[in-house]
């Protein structure tokens, strides 16, 4: 088995290198895509190489997008990735300055995550080290998609956009 892996972790290796993408950042992706698939989650990459999952709230009738970033950034020696969920659109969804006040003293007592606006999206962030487990990847959606769900019901009422 652990052949099997690695050969599949050196033609990944070399795909990335055939396509102009460093080692590193191939050895990464393929890290995450594998931890997620040991969990079970379901995923696509899109455009920008984050891995994109879908919550189905099917009790509520309702869905929230997670999102695993595809890429890890340095900082003071660590390696961090970020999980994300959009909470809501901030023109759209009348993000003002009282709102933005509100979810910035809500963050304060997030024990894990808070609150970025990105454009003109409002998003729920969790910045987790990248060698997090599969199981700790997991818990981190969770709770980005639940958070970001609730927000968007309190933000946009029955739409359910995000």
């Amino acid at each position: 088995m652990t052949k099997r892996r690695n050969s599949r972790l050196s033609i990944l290796l070399l795909a990335g290198l055939a396509l102009g993408i460093p080692a590193a950042a191939a050895a990464e992706d393929a890290s995450v895509a594998a931890r997620l698939g040991e969990r079970g989650i379901k995923y696509e990459v899109d455009a920008d190489g984050d891995y994109k999952a879908t919550y189905n709230y099917s009790k509520e009738g309702r869905t929230q997008l997670v999102f695993v970033g595809g890429k890890a950034e340095a900082v003071g020696g660590l390696s961090i990735r970020e999980v994300f969920s959009p909470a809501g659109r901030v023109e759209k969804d009348g993000i003002n300055g009282s709102k933005a006040l509100e979810l910035m003293s809500a963050s304060a007592n997030m024990k894990l995550g808070s609150w970025e606006i990105r454009g003109d999206v409002l998003y729920f962030v969790i910045k987790i080290l990248d060698d997090a487990s599969a199981a700790q990847i997991e818990a981190a959606m969770d709770i980005a998609a639940e958070t970001a769900d609730d927000q968007e019901l309190e933000l946009s009422g029955d739409r359910d956009d995000l």
